[in-house]
């Protein structure tokens, strides 16, 4: 990591300008998309309904600038990246301090088999999976299904799941959850005062929804491939685990864009200082990251949905076909 660091460095500084511009080419299209769908709602709900996916797109990328401040990348002053972090997790549905804290958790401990499940999608072993009853093989099929995880996934997560806080949080990220729901609850309260709670709903929910799928797309995909990186304590390295442990998906420009540049995945897990708006010009100009980067387009992707299990024998990830020949 020494030698990489000063290569990284120049990218790990936050400009504010820039900072702001990307919260006013995001935050005025997504308000403006609400109020054309509060119109639509009167000509066509299949027209709100297609409006509704171009505003999945701009939750997405808000949900990286909340991600990035909870990094304390987004702005150069802590005291900003917390106040508007705050308010950004609102629109996204999710308690900054709370998501923020299981989130450091994730990148301390990524591709550690003996440190799982914290802030990361629930990985099994070939063994585990196959020592495991009928009951627990059903589940885990379950919840590895396509329908199941960014089918239901994202209602579960953002409507349901963020409400709560982990067993054994602080009480800064307790509180951190009650305060964010009581505003939540307000806001959603003035919304539905101001257009109908109807409105609301069938306005909201296809954007969470649809927004939430993509997000958590992006981040199954970035951690979930062939020939990833896991490896046990005694043999975890966090260089690796950013390198082979995360993918560069190489999206199309008007979707890295979306997606807040957050394909990048191999060099924001090497380094969370580095701003979304700064990781396209790191690969581009860092030799060393598209060097190490486990590039994957969007075909590519669509191959790892049967990828299920990690087989530590042969080093890489399989589906339950493949493991039940094990």
């Amino acid at each position: 990591m020494g030698e990489i660091n000063p290569l990284i460095a120049p990218y790990q500084k936050a400009n504010d300008r820039r900072a702001l511009w990307e919260l006013a080419n995001t935050l005025i299209p997504y308000a403006a998309l609400w109020a054309v769908m509060v119109w639509s709602l009167k000509v066509s709900y299949a027209l709100t309904l297609l409006l509704a996916v171009l505003a999945a797109g701009f939750l997405v990328r808000i949900f990286i600038f909340f991600h990035d401040c909870g990094h304390n990348s987004f702005f150069s002053s802590t005291t900003w990246n917390k106040r508007v972090g705050f308010w950004l997790g609102l629109l996204v549905f999710t308690p900054s301090e709370h998501w923020w804290h299981e989130h450091a958790v994730h990148h301390a401990t990524s591709s550690n088999l003996d440190k799982r499940g914290r802030g990361d999608v629930t990985t099994l072993t070939v063994e585990e999976y196959q020592k495991m009853g009928r009951m627990g093989r059903l589940g885990y099929r379950l919840f590895r299904n396509p329908l199941v995880m960014f089918g239901l996934g994202p209602i579960y997560m953002f409507v349901i799941s963020h409400r709560f806080w982990r067993p054994g949080s602080g009480s800064k990220e307790r509180n951190n959850v009650i305060l964010a729901n009581l505003v939540l609850a307000a806001l959603i309260a003035g919304m539905s005062w101001w257009i109908g709670w109807k409105a609301f709903v069938m306005i909201q929910l296809p954007v969470l929804w649809l927004g939430g799928m993509v997000g958590i797309w992006m981040f199954y995909v970035q951690h979930q491939y062939e020939d990833m990186y896991w490896a046990r304590s005694g043999r975890w390295d966090y260089v690796a685990s950013a390198l082979a442990g995360a993918s560069f998906y190489d999206l199309p420009k008007v979707l890295r864009w979306f997606t807040g540049n957050i394909g990048y995945h191999h060099i924001h897990h090497l380094s969370p200082r580095i701003p979304e708006y700064q990781l396209a010009a790191c690969y581009e100009n860092v030799a060393l990251m598209q060097k190490f980067a486990k590039r994957l387009d969007i075909r590519a992707s669509l191959r790892t949905v049967k990828l299920a299990l990690w087989d530590e024998a042969r080093g890489r990830m399989v589906g339950f076909s493949e493991a039940a020949k094990s």
